[in-house]
């Protein structure tokens, strides 16, 4: 009797899978994804090219030894704005930033200052920028920068009024054939490009190279992003996401779910573009975005070798905060 029960609610359920699977077809759900994957493709690429480029030369001209000396001479306030602003132009992924910010650190410079580069460096980028150009347009991308740097500066101007420096680490970070310290200097600042004598020519040659490869090494995960946001476009009602996306939490709820979802800021944006022409809020997806950039796992892992945990959770904190209000700023100005 049981058993028939059960094979009676087995075939019911997939009989309802087919019948879903069926609909989607008959109604043009797939063709409809595929259309939007192209058109976001037309978009999107380009941008994506012309970003991985950027990247490349800012490499070229702003090695992370390169910034990590020009901030050792700052102090907080004016320095904070410096930080932040190298933060912006400099492409580094985490493996890169840790060992920056731990030359930094071990040279004196104020955790503060640190932290204004920290916050900036995987939220507001030449990836993130073009991208949001071109899902969201000009004004939304320029609110984006003004608002995140801001709160970058802001982040680390408040930070520097408590005393938190007993929270880092005395630790030794080795990357990219230089090794530095947060214990009081950097004990081998040598590096294993040599830029200084190159010239433009050279420069642009070199980055034209290194943009072919960053865009070989990210460019699935934006094909990822946005073929996730294809299928969610021509498969997921929009007044569905509409009534998710209208709850009063969703903004901070975006914001801490980006972080377990986070691939990469361009695979996210990916994703963003068809929710936000299904009606879902901008600033929603931006906390969205700026959650899962600054909080991301790999991210966390690696900060955790320079931080003790309650600076890494006031790290995590400040981002979902920056998040949050950036948000509830875009929202409230493209409503």
């Amino acid at each position: 009797m049981i058993d028939a029960v059960l094979q009676s609610m087995t075939d019911t359920i997939l009989q309802s899978v087919i019948d879903t699977v069926r609909r989607s077809v008959s109604d043009g759900a797939l063709v409809s994804s595929w259309n939007y994957f192209r058109h976001l493709a037309t978009v999107l690429v380009p941008l994506f090219v012309g970003a991985s480029f950027l990247v490349g030369l800012a490499e070229e001209y702003l090695p992370p030894e390169r910034v990590e000396g020009m901030l050792r001479r700052r102090n907080g306030g004016s320095g904070n704005v410096v930080a932040a602003g190298l933060g912006a132009v400099t492409p580094f992924c985490s493996c890169s930033t840790v060992p920056v910010l731990a030359g930094l650190l071990g040279a004196g410079a104020p955790l503060g200052l640190s932290f204004s580069f920290l916050l900036a460096s995987p939220i507001v980028n030449e990836i993130a920028v073009l991208l949001l150009v071109g899902v969201f347009g000009v004004q939304v991308a320029a609110v984006y920068v003004v608002a995140t740097l801001g709160a970058a500066i802001v982040g680390g101007v408040v930070l520097d009024t408590f005393d938190l420096d007993h929270l880092v680490r005395d630790v030794d970070v080795t990357a990219d054939g230089r090794t530095t310290a947060t214990d009081g200097g950097t004990a081998d600042c040598s590096c294993s490009r040599e830029t200084s004598r190159a010239t433009h020519r050279e420069r642009v040659t070199t980055a034209a190279r290194g943009a072919a490869a960053f865009f070989r090494e990210t460019f699935p995960y934006l094909l990822l992003g946005m073929g996730l946001g294809a299928l969610i476009h021509g498969a997921v009602p929009a007044s569905l996401l509409q009534q998710v996306a209208g709850h009063p939490l969703a903004v901070p709820l975006a914001a801490l779910a980006g972080a377990p979802l986070y691939v990469s800021t361009s695979g996210m944006l990916g994703i963003a573009a068809p929710l936000a022409d299904q009606g879902v809020p901008i600033g929603t997806l931006v906390a969205f975005v700026v959650g899962g950039a600054g909080v991301s796992i790999p991210n966390l892992v690696l900060l955790h070798k320079l931080f003790e945990r309650e600076l890494l959770a006031v790290y995590a904190a400040t981002v979902v905060t920056v998040g949050v209000s950036v948000g509830f700023l875009l929202n409230l100005l493209f409503a």
